[in-house]
């Protein structure tokens, strides 16, 4: 089987001193450099999105002076800056597509992105018949479940890999990742073999997440 792996948004804005700083932010890009040195040769195709907004207006009501931290936020991950930036413990050598989303208005999946190349993150993997991928990257209870759950409605069976993930908060990113295990996903340490499922983990699925 295709096996991807999904990187969702390891950009500076993202990690310890940035502008939505994650707390952790740091250690899991460092831990998805350790993986990608050990196992990317495991992957068939590694797709990393980063955030890529525009730098006037408010991108559709993204952006917000008075943000309420659901719908709106602070200016972050603007297009051509650091902030926008890989953190630089991410090493991306590996990455086969780069996805750039929310150019304009607001987008948490990497689904809503596109290379380059005018490629989505659907077409990819449908171009590469993958049927499974690992999901890592930030945050845990915004992007990464919004990745995860188009994953999952595209008919991909996905893990995520809880210790290479980081959320904003800790009660959103634990009901996060119990909706995505109710809709198929498994949740498992990165250290885990592909196709063992973890004690518990539930069962995959080919439908979509509601």
């Amino acid at each position: 089987m295709s096996r991807a792996l999904l990187i969702v948004d390891v950009q500076n804005d993202f990690t310890e001193g940035g502008a939505l700083a994650v707390a952790g932010g740091d250690d899991v890009a460092r831990g998805i450099t350790a993986l990608l040195r050990d196992h990317a040769a495991d992957y068939d195709v590694i797709v990393a999105s980063r955030d890529w907004h525009d730098a006037t207006g408010d991108n559709g009501g993204h952006f917000s002076d008075a943000p309420d931290y659901i719908d709106s936020w602070p200016v972050h991950c603007v297009a051509g800056t650091e902030g926008a930036d890989y953190d630089p413990l991410l090493e991306t050598a590996a990455v086969t597509h780069h996805v750039r989303k929310g150019q304009g208005r607001p987008a948490y999946s990497m689904f809503e992105g596109v290379t380059d190349a005018e490629e989505t993150v659907a077409g990819i993997l449908s171009a590469h018949s993958v049927l499974a991928a690992d999901v890592v990257g930030i945050a845990t209870d915004h992007c990464v479940r919004a990745s995860a759950s188009d994953a999952i409605a595209h008919g991909v069976h996905v893990r995520i890999l809880t210790d290479l993930v980081a959320g904003v908060g800790a009660e959103s990113s634990a009901a996060a990742l119990a909706e995505l295990a109710h809709a198929g996903a498994e949740l498992v340490p990165s250290d885990a073999e592909p196709g063992a499922p973890a004690d518990g983990a539930a069962a995959p699925t080919d439908g979509a997440a509601e």
